[in-house]
């Protein structure tokens, strides 16, 4: 199953009974482990999780520390990027040149590196005094 695949299936999981705009996201570790997660909203709105904070949790949680490579997914005409929270989430776990795959139902996908989805990324490097 294609990492795509596996984004598709974390959507179908999604929680999102307010936007009914529903995301999934997979992220493939250095590890070579797949990690998955869904959009999960609630009452007090802004306050929901985007699917690629799921899956960075989850990645986390199993103790992998390096992304490389994600997929998105999410209903709508055309593919859909991540928020820019969650860029700056994907930036903090994978290089510049990790690819993030985004895609739409019907199989429409465009892929693009972090770098370009989010040149000149807060990195930890630059809290040094």
């Amino acid at each position: 199953m294609s990492l795509m695949d596996k984004a598709l299936e974390a959507r179908a999981k999604a929680y999102a009974p307010y936007s009914e705009f529903k995301v999934g996201s997979a992220i493939r570790s250095s590890s070579g482990k797949i990690y998955v997660g869904c959009n999960v909203e609630n009452a007090s709105y802004p306050e929901g999780t985007c699917a690629e904070a799921g899956a960075i949790a989850a990645m986390v949680a199993a103790g992998d520390r390096e992304i490389a490579e994600v997929a998105v997914v999410a209903g709508g005409a055309e593919p859909v990027s991540p928020c820019g929270g969650c860029r700056q989430r994907l930036a903090e776990f994978a290089k510049g040149d990790v690819p993030v795959h985004m895609g739409t139902l019907d199989g429409a996908a465009i892929t693009r590196t972090m770098a370009e989805l989010l040149p000149g990324a807060f990195e930890a490097r630059h809290m040094d005094s």
